[in-house]
């Protein structure tokens, strides 16, 4: 199974920004955690970070024939990019959203996530965990398709 983990605008900044709400670890090591989690259950994990949203649109229309499944931390897009969420309705690839904070305990606007209907679940408040449960969650999505 081939996965792709797509983070979204200031995701780069984990470490330095709001350790407070996002934690100290920055995102390479929460990604190469996941993909040694990943790796033992016999996946091939693809990343990708920006902070462009046409370049996350680009890069899930390119997942069409080579990604089994996306985790996406869409970041600040979550709350109004229905073009992300558009994209990920396109495609047709099973799609887990996750978020490190609780984003239904903070600021009114982040309470709402427009992509969170095209996707199979959300997962967030776990920090560095919402990532390993999003991966548990699409994993056992994709066995149970085969």
């Amino acid at each position: 199974m081939n996965v792709l983990v797509i983070n979204g605008p200031n995701l780069n900044l984990l470490g330095r920004r709001d350790p407070a709400i996002y934690g100290s670890e920055t995102l390479d090591e929460i990604m190469t955690d996941l993909d040694k989690f990943l790796t033992e259950k016999g996946c091939e994990a693809e990343f990708f970070q920006s902070n462009h949203e046409g370049a996350i649109i680009d890069r899930i229309h390119a997942a069409i024939g080579t990604a089994d499944g996306i985790i996406v931390n869409a970041g600040a897009y979550t709350h109004y990019s229905y073009a992300i969420r558009d994209a990920i309705e396109a495609v047709g690839i099973p799609t887990v959203e996750v978020h490190l904070s609780d984003i239904h305990s903070r600021e009114p606007f982040r309470a709402v996530s427009v992509i969170e209907p095209v996707c199979i679940a959300q997962v967030s408040a776990l920090g560095r965990q919402s990532y390993f449960v999003g991966a548990e969650i699409l994993l056992a999505k994709l066995q149970n398709n085969d």
